[in-house]
Protein backbone atom coordinates (compact mmCIF):
# COMPACT_ATOMS: atom_id res chain seq x y z
CA UNK A 1 0.00 0.00 0.00
CA UNK A 2 2.96 2.29 0.71
CA UNK A 3 3.88 2.01 -2.87
CA UNK A 4 1.35 3.13 -4.39
CA UNK A 5 0.47 6.25 -1.93
CA UNK A 6 4.35 6.79 -2.58
CA UNK A 7 3.87 6.91 -6.41
CA UNK A 8 0.89 8.66 -6.15
CA UNK A 9 3.23 11.50 -4.32
CA UNK A 10 6.29 10.97 -6.93
CA UNK A 11 3.94 11.42 -9.87
CA UNK A 12 1.72 14.83 -7.93
CA UNK A 13 5.57 16.40 -7.78
CA UNK A 14 6.43 15.56 -11.35
CA UNK A 15 2.99 16.92 -12.42
CA UNK A 16 3.31 20.38 -10.59
CA UNK A 17 6.70 20.31 -11.34
CA UNK A 18 6.09 20.04 -15.31
CA UNK A 19 3.26 22.31 -15.10
CA UNK A 20 4.75 25.07 -13.30
CA UNK A 21 8.12 24.77 -15.58
CA UNK A 22 7.42 24.11 -18.78
CA UNK A 23 6.46 26.19 -21.54
CA UNK A 24 5.35 24.38 -24.21
CA UNK A 25 1.57 24.10 -24.32
CA UNK A 26 1.08 20.62 -25.06
CA UNK A 27 3.81 19.46 -22.17
CA UNK A 28 1.85 21.53 -19.82
CA UNK A 29 -1.18 20.00 -20.91
CA UNK A 30 0.89 16.20 -20.10
CA UNK A 31 1.59 17.47 -16.70
CA UNK A 32 -1.55 18.26 -15.80
CA UNK A 33 -3.01 14.83 -17.17
CA UNK A 34 -0.01 13.05 -14.40
CA UNK A 35 -1.24 15.29 -12.28
CA UNK A 36 -4.94 14.34 -12.75
CA UNK A 37 -3.63 10.64 -12.01
CA UNK A 38 -2.34 10.87 -9.80
CA UNK A 39 -5.39 11.93 -7.57
CA UNK A 40 -7.18 9.22 -9.41
CA UNK A 41 -4.72 6.89 -7.71
CA UNK A 42 -4.95 8.09 -4.87
CA UNK A 43 -8.72 7.92 -4.59
CA UNK A 44 -8.52 4.41 -5.61
CA UNK A 45 -5.33 3.62 -2.66
CA UNK A 46 -7.45 5.77 0.27
CA UNK A 47 -10.82 3.58 -1.37
CA UNK A 48 -9.06 0.24 -1.11
CA UNK A 49 -8.11 0.97 2.90
CA UNK A 50 -11.92 1.10 3.94
CA UNK A 51 -13.28 -1.91 5.32
CA UNK A 52 -16.29 -2.76 3.55
CA UNK A 53 -14.72 -2.00 0.00
CA UNK A 54 -16.72 1.48 -1.26
CA UNK A 55 -17.78 1.36 -4.78
CA UNK A 56 -18.61 5.34 -4.53
CA UNK A 57 -14.67 6.11 -5.04
CA UNK A 58 -14.24 4.13 -7.72
CA UNK A 59 -17.63 5.45 -9.62
CA UNK A 60 -15.88 8.80 -8.94
CA UNK A 61 -12.60 8.07 -10.30
CA UNK A 62 -14.42 6.42 -14.06
CA UNK A 63 -16.52 9.58 -13.96
CA UNK A 64 -12.96 11.80 -13.71
CA UNK A 65 -11.82 9.68 -15.95
CA UNK A 66 -13.94 10.31 -18.41
CA UNK A 67 -13.77 14.51 -17.41
CA UNK A 68 -10.39 14.41 -17.60
CA UNK A 69 -10.13 12.66 -21.43
CA UNK A 70 -13.00 15.02 -23.22
CA UNK A 71 -11.05 18.36 -20.90
CA UNK A 72 -7.87 16.81 -23.18
CA UNK A 73 -9.37 16.27 -26.30
CA UNK A 74 -10.91 19.74 -26.16
CA UNK A 75 -7.14 21.15 -24.86
CA UNK A 76 -5.67 19.50 -27.31
CA UNK A 77 -8.16 21.02 -30.45
CA UNK A 78 -7.53 24.61 -28.62
CA UNK A 79 -3.77 24.32 -28.21
CA UNK A 80 -3.48 22.43 -32.15
CA UNK A 81 -5.54 26.04 -33.32
CA UNK A 82 -3.65 28.53 -31.26
CA UNK A 83 0.41 26.68 -32.57
CA UNK A 84 -1.64 27.03 -36.30
CA UNK A 85 -2.58 30.57 -36.22
CA UNK A 86 0.56 31.92 -34.51
CA UNK A 87 3.53 28.74 -35.41
CA UNK A 88 4.49 28.70 -31.80
CA UNK A 89 3.23 26.82 -29.23
CA UNK A 90 5.01 28.82 -26.40
CA UNK A 91 3.04 29.37 -23.08
CA UNK A 92 4.63 32.59 -22.38
CA UNK A 93 4.11 34.14 -26.29
CA UNK A 94 0.71 32.20 -27.03
CA UNK A 95 -1.30 35.30 -26.32
CA UNK A 96 0.72 38.12 -27.77
CA UNK A 97 0.09 38.76 -31.48
CA UNK A 98 3.12 40.11 -31.96
CA UNK A 99 5.61 37.20 -30.51
CA UNK A 100 7.78 38.37 -28.05
CA UNK A 101 6.80 38.89 -23.95
CA UNK A 102 7.59 41.62 -22.16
Amino acid sequence: MTVYLSLTGVLFVLGLHGLFTARNLLRQLLSLNILTTSVFLLFVVLARLAEPLDDVPHAIVLTGIVITISTTAVALALVGRLAGRTRDDDAITAGDPRGDAE
